[in-house]
């Protein structure tokens, strides 16, 4: 038997391996999204987008609409959900109040004292990464915790930085901007990023000082460059449809050059941390600072002018008036409701929007509302209303169609983190303490899950928006797929390897020696298999129930077959030494999270 069922999961990974094949690899030189332009002579006109249907009318069309909302929802959820109406639940979602990492982060930190031992300050330091998971999994406002997801796979910070590793106070302030402002408005987001010491010592502008002509200093660049190029307006020109300008050569038009970057640059001298002293060592003193916004000191911003894009700022300009005039020229900016539109769409429902999709998202970015399928109107009329723009994306007739199931430019591969989330949320996992478990201290190796939330290995993400795989199908069809650019063979297999562990509780007999406590480790991540267990005489229902909570629906016949041959060889009796129901519920959700069906996010 155990011959057997090996085969089977070495098919069910050949089958993932074979899907990467046709659709991943290689890499791209252009983070900004480059959009294939429509024919020469055309212009994309918008479609009106239809109504919405009013109520949630299946578990499959609720549980579609969850898995691009949220991180996945299980079957009592998808269950209570269907009939209701979508509008409702979005609106109940902008009222939640925020689930924040500070407090979190906090009660780690105060466990510490002298007599504490390395590894407690070690799992103090790397506290972000908990909070991350505790509240995608756990926390009421689901809506809010995914897009503070995808904003901060835009608005980078990492934790593999050796200065944010040890500064977790900096980091939970910063999960928290981003959780707050998730579907507030996009100008005020981005004016406290900018102000916040994780992203000051990042893209190091923290404690960014004037040029000063006798020794030739000049003001540091980084986040002049990146904030034009990755949080609002992109390398080139676009229409609101995401497609490309170009110029009367038939060539891209650059959105800056090299004279902005230094002009802008001058915007962003002066901020450092809010104490006494102009500073630039984030882990200075007591690390309160690492909490609060950074404060602008006027004798080290420049009084210079400041002549950039087509924005002017004049002499002796003081530095707050200086940042808010830059600020918002940048959001105001006709480029920046497609660019951040586009990525937005991209992490939540589809790598390859169409331009109309595009256009109307940014439509509802630039007037800052949107009206429901039930004609409530979301958002305050300002630019850059996120809960407009998350709502446009959701209920547009490309996310909702169904006919988009069977469309080969459709859909997005889901990241290994949010398959790892989603499986915590649809089996119910008990005792969320992620601290008790080594395996996820550290989930962006190779060898685990591939990628860590809030570790990206640079300010440009894990993987570029505009990313195209060579030597596939999906890049002959000039198709971008972002997330394939960290999906290899050994990535590939370190998923499976690590859900495998979590899938057949394997943690249930660990030993957490000197790491953990072993009781905790034992306890935590263990899932709920109750409503699977109670269908695991019956393989083809126990599938079709999987079905609607991990693939909406959309398993293929090929795929029902695999998992249904590996379960049916699994003897349902119980004895002393072997659970064969519980083995049946093991295997069939492991074959299905390793899917081709799954993987990919239609």
């Amino acid at each position: 038997m155990r011959k057997q069922l090996l085969k089977q999961t070495s098919l069910a990974l050949s089958v993932l391996f074979f899907a990467a094949a046709c659709s991943g690899g290689g890499g791209d030189s252009n983070p900004t999204p480059t959009p294939t332009p429509p024919p020469t002579g055309s212009t994309p006109t918008p479609t009106p987008t239809p109504p919405a249907s009013s109520a949630f009318t299946s578990n499959t069309e609720t549980a579609r609409f969850l898995t691009q909302a949220t991180f996945g929802a299980n079957s009592q959820k998808i269950d209570g959900l269907t009939g209701t109406s979508p509008s409702e639940w979005f609106v109940s979602e902008l009222a939640k109040t925020p689930t924040l990492h500070t407090p979190i982060v906090q009660g780690f930190l105060d466990g510490i004292d002298d007599n504490s031992s390395n590894i407690e300050g070690f799992i103090a330091d790397i506290s972000p990464r908990f909070s991350f998971l505790m509240n995608a999994i756990d926390g009421d406002d689901e809506l809010r915790q995914r897009v503070a997801f995808a904003l901060s796979e835009i608005l980078v910070i990492s934790l593999l930085d050796s200065t944010l590793s040890d500064a977790p106070r900096a980091v939970a302030y910063y999960q928290d901007i981003l959780t707050e402002h998730a579907l507030g408005n996009y100008r005020d987001l981005l004016e406290e990023v900018t102000y916040s010491p994780a992203m000051g010592h990042y893209l190091t502008y923290l404690g960014n000082k004037k040029a000063d002509p006798a020794s030739g200093r000049m003001p540091d660049e980084n986040y002049a460059r990146e904030i034009m190029q990755l949080f609002t307006i992109g390398l080139v020109e676009l229409n609101q449809d995401g497609s490309l300008k170009v110029g009367a050569d038939g060539e891209p038009i650059e959105t800056y050059d090299n004279d902005d970057i230094t002009e802008l640059a001058k915007v962003f001298t002066g901020l450092s941390l809010n104490n006494e002293n102009f500073r630039r060592n984030l882990l200075a003193n007591d690390g309160a600072h690492q909490a609060q916004r950074m404060v602008i000191f006027e004798n080290q911003h420049s009084d210079l002018a400041k002549s950039f894009l087509t924005t002017e700022i004049p002499t002796d300009t003081l530095g707050e008036e200086s940042i808010v005039t830059a600020l918002d020229a940048l959001v105001n900016h006709e480029n920046t409701a497609p660019f951040v539109s586009h990525q937005l769409i991209q992490r939540l429902v589809t790598s390859n929007p169409s331009p109309d999709y595009i256009q109307r998202v940014s439509g509802a970015f630039a007037a800052g509302q949107f009206t429901l399928p039930n004609g409530e109107v979301v958002g305050d009329g300002r630019r850059g209303d996120l809960a407009a723009t998350v709502a446009a994306i959701l209920f547009d007739d490309e996310a909702r169609n169904s006919a988009n199931i069977n469309s080969n430019t459709f859909g997005k591969i889901r990241e290994p983190i949010i398959r790892f989330i989603h499986w915590s949320r649809a089996f119910d996992v008990g005792t969320v303490t992620p601290a008790s478990m080594p395996s996820l201290w550290h989930t962006g190796d190779v060898n685990s899950l591939g990628q860590q939330g809030y570790g990206a290995p640079s300010v440009f993400n894990f993987f570029r928006p505009g990313y195209v795989p060579p030597g596939t199908e999906s890049g002959a069809a000039e198709l971008t797929v972002p997330e394939l650019q960290i999906i290899n063979a050994a990535s590939i297999a370190g998923y499976v390897g690590t859900m495998n562990a979590f899938i057949f509780e394997g943690f249930a007999n660990n030993d957490g020696g000197e790491l953990v406590d072993t009781a905790e480790m034992r306890a935590s991540f263990r899932p709920d298999y109750s409503d699977e267990l109670a269908l695991a005489d019956s393989p083809s229902d126990l599938i079709d129930h999987l079905d609607i909570i991990l693939t909406n629906g959309q398993m293929s016949q090929d795929t029902k077959d695999i998992v249904q041959d590996a379960v049916s060889a699994i003897p349902n009796v119980t004895t002393t030494d072997f659970d064969g129901p519980r083995l049946r519920v093991y295997y069939a959700v492991l074959l299905v999270m390793t899917s081709p069906d799954y993987i990919v996010q239609r």
